[in-house]
């Protein structure tokens, strides 16, 4: 004869728990990653050096602690390791709850929580230059690429995937390449920093779309960065401040502007690679409410650019990520270029071609 296994209660207080929940709850015994687990293995699993996430750790600690220790509260730490866990995932939260020790709607809870605080950051970490001081070294490092004059950010556009959002208007996230996501807008120094996002556009904009109705455009119309210059694609409107590659050059001059304005544009190329490298939940796809995915586009690029302050080297691929599958995800973010009318400003141009390249 069978005997059912006997459930032993340690104090009246599991008694309560099993007339109150039908079971005793589960205490999890979470591991301390952060003294356990060596450097190298840290940066690969939490995409940052110890040194990083100790320093975002002190900006945001007072908002995530707990007023008591109550119901076995997830510790500050231990709040942003499960968030970087989660941007270093393929968006899998049952995973990370399983690797972190905690239920999957605890995992939710927190990443939401803490990338909130984190992209309240975003006016600390994400500035164009400003200040006189601050544009002219700015185009001082651009001009070290590759020698072209006065710019101070390289701007385009790249796609982070995301689940369908669902209702009448789903289909307008649906991009050119028929899979549902964000159109992020970005501009990078030559020190590959984010100096400016957008985050809120659907798949379906088109990059100019949105520069045209950024709050950037209506700065640079205004003066706001006195003579500078930002070098974009052929899918933006050639303009006085943003300068487009000829799309054919036939002079030495004409053919000196394009190699310098690629090899410079390269920039911002190099940065959407490194930032969805480091943090790879940004090509795999957001399985989350869309308002806290916005949130996490610009909380990854605010720790990218604390990274980079850092020196943080970029981190190989988690061991459950392919390096070739997360390449090819990096490269499908980037949409084909739609060649736009450019005849506006085109004698600008000229004039850059005719009075500095043609002096090189």
């Amino acid at each position: 004869m069978e005997v059912e296994d006997e459930i032993i209660l340690d104090d009246d207080h599991d008694f309560l728990e099993i007339i109150e929940f039908g079971f005793p709850r589960k205490f999890y015994q979470r591991p301390n990653f952060f003294e356990e687990m060596d450097d190298l293995n840290f940066l690969k699993r939490f995409r940052l050096t110890k040194q990083a996430t100790m320093s975002v750790l002190e900006l945001i600690e007072n908002q995530l602690e707990f007023e008591n220790d109550l119901n076995n509260s997830v510790s500050p730490i231990n709040q942003l390791l499960t968030t970087l866990l989660f941007y270093a995932s393929s968006s899998h939260q049952i995973n990370v709850g399983d690797y972190m020790c905690m239920n999957q709607s605890t995992v939710s809870r927190i990443v939401k929580k803490v990338s909130q605080q984190i992209a309240a950051l975003r006016n600390q970490f994400i500035q164009m230059p400003t200040t006189p001081e601050e544009i002219i070294s700015t185009q001082n490092k651009f001009y070290r690429v590759a020698r072209f004059p006065r710019v101070i950010g390289c701007l385009d556009g790249t796609h982070v995937k995301i689940r369908s959002p669902g209702g009448e208007d789903s289909e307008v996230y649906r991009n050119r390449k028929s899979y549902f996501s964000i159109n992020v807008q970005l501009v990078c120094d030559s020190d590959l920093k984010i100096s400016n996002i957008v985050a809120r556009w659907p798949g379906s904009a088109h990059d100019a779309t949105i520069f045209n109705n950024s709050r950037l455009k209506t700065l640079f119309e205004a003066g706001h960065f006195r003579s500078a210059i930002m070098l974009g694609d052929s899918g933006y409107g050639l303009k006085q401040y943003l300068l487009t590659p000829l799309l054919n050059p036939i002079t030495r001059p004409q053919q000196l502007y394009n190699e310098s304005h690629i090899r410079t544009r390269n920039c911002i190329e190099r940065t959407n690679g490194v930032w969805k490298r480091r943090f790879p939940v940004l090509c795999y796809g957001l399985r989350c409410e869309m308002e806290t995915g916005l949130t996490i586009i610009v909380a990854t690029a605010v720790l990218h650019n604390i990274a980079i302050n850092m020196r943080d080297d970029v981190p190989p691929p988690p061991n459950d990520i392919n390096a070739e599958e997360l390449d090819y995800l990096i490269a499908q973010g980037q949409i084909p270029v739609i060649n736009v009318n450019e005849n506006i400003n085109y004698d600008f141009r000229t004039d850059l071609i005719n009075n500095h390249f043609a002096n090189l």
